[in-house]
């Protein structure tokens, strides 16, 4: 059963009345010891078992351990009957419980266990809210953020930095931009988060004419900063600012991280600059910056759209780990390239490393397909998608079929319907 979407823990809520038999040869450090060299789950229900037979499943601090190995372990439905047997759990337990099932993508359920924990008059800390914020930002339910700020503000945190960040946070990715710049604008006080959260937002809404004025105003500015407007610019239709801004970077003492010869490299790639792109590379290399999955990939991408295929294999084969993404990223610069029988071939070496493919790579298998004007291979490669790794085409992949369907017919695009 999908813990997310069980009512059964909701409905058992109220404590059960046990009859254990009380013995003292088990202490609490020696059930704390088990749990933390407990390897399955199999294994904790066991030491569970004995801690309720022993009396001890009252423990706060056991309970604590167990719900973190049942979040481990993504047994959520167990955590919720662990903590039924407590009476009157604390706030920690609850925050605890809270966090537990919006770290592992149950947002409802840490929502409804909020909820529960006010309707019971659980007093509330600080610790509750930014988890509670986090689940209400993966349903994106801003309404519901804002009733948990308002019951934060009652409860007598108004003016929490944290929570301050993690409320304009929100907002910026659920599109609310004027929301987040009034909270950003009544803060009294700010961090370096505060400010590069702010402008990460605009950033992300593609607002880089009021995210300048806002870093122009930033007191100190850190590495994550510069990369957030680096990246902003690299993604817009200026990419020559973020090597502009790059320079004002290097000015200001701050040293670039992964992330911002990554935003550098896309930057390179939108204005097609292979020069500019391969000083990046050459950089990463004199200051010990590590190939890796990420800036690999980047790598990939930068030589395939500024034209140096032979360089994007390069790094492929020279990367000693690679993602998903890598695979993607060289697949459909193969097929961009028209190297059909070359895409064809990495895909299949991925088969063979059982890496496991993504709609994305079907998408470059299919696109590279697309000049063979072979619609069987295309439709093949479809239903093998669907019918091997169970993943559903999506309107990209059934584009790829029709363009091969109007080429078939020889009919041109400007007589394609819309």
């Amino acid at each position: 059963m999908n813990p997310c979407n069980s009512l059964r823990t909701l409905d058992v809520l109220p404590a059960r009345t046990l009859q254990p038999t009380p013995r003292s040869t088990f202490s609490p450090q020696e059930a704390l010891l088990l749990l933390q060299i407990c390897a399955n789950f199999k294994q904790m229900k066991q030491i569970h078992s004995k801690i309720i037979r022993t009396t001890l499943h009252h423990n706060q601090v056991i309970v604590a351990r167990l719900i973190r190995l049942c979040s481990s372990y993504r047994e959520l439905d167990y955590s919720a009957l662990v903590f039924q047997h407590v009476d009157s759990p604390s706030t920690f337990l609850w925050n605890m419980l809270i966090r537990t099932y919006t770290l592992n993508d149950c947002p409802h359920r840490a929502i409804q266990f909020y909820n529960l924990m006010i309707f019971r008059g659980v007093a509330v800390d600080k610790f509750t809210f930014p988890f509670v914020m986090k689940a209400c930002l993966a349903i994106s339910s801003i309404d519901k953020a804002r009733e948990v700020y308002a019951v934060a503000v009652k409860s007598g945190f108004l003016g929490d930095v944290y929570l301050d960040n993690v409320l304009m946070d929100l907002y910026m990715k659920c599109g609310a931009v004027d929301d987040a710049l009034k909270v950003f604008d009544k803060m009294r006080q700010r961090s370096v988060v505060s400010w590069t959260t702010v402008i990460a937002g605009l950033v992300l809404n593609g607002r880089m004419d009021i995210a300048q004025k806002v870093f122009d105003k930033m007191p100190t500015r850190n590495v994550v900063s510069w990369t957030a407007m680096i990246n902003g610019y690299a993604k817009s239709d200026k990419p020559e600012m973020a090597f502009k801004l790059y320079t004002e970077m290097q000015r200001d003492n701050v040293s670039p991280n992964e992330y911002t010869l990554v935003a550098l490299l896309a930057a390179s790639a939108e204005l097609e600059n292979l020069k500019l792109g391969r000083w990046v590379h050459e950089y990463a290399i004199k200051n010990g910056f590590e190939i890796g999955v990420f800036l690999g990939t980047a790598l990939i991408d930068m030589y395939s759209k500024c034209g140096s295929l032979e360089h994007a294999k390069r790094v492929f084969m020279e990367m000693e780990s690679k993602s998903v993404a890598t695979w993607n990223t060289m697949i459909s610069s193969l097929g961009v390239h028209g190297r059909v029988e070359e895409a064809i071939t990495v895909f299949e070496e991925m088969e063979r490393r059982n890496v496991q493919p993504d709609a994305i790579t079907f998408a470059g298998v299919l696109s590279a397909s697309m000049p063979t004007g072979e619609v069987d291979t295309v439709r093949t490669y479809l239903y093998y998608m669907v019918q091997r790794y169970g993943i559903e085409p999506s309107f990209e992949h059934y584009v790829c079929l029709f363009e091969m369907y109007m080429a078939k017919l020889n009919i041109e695009p400007s007589d394609r319907p819309s």
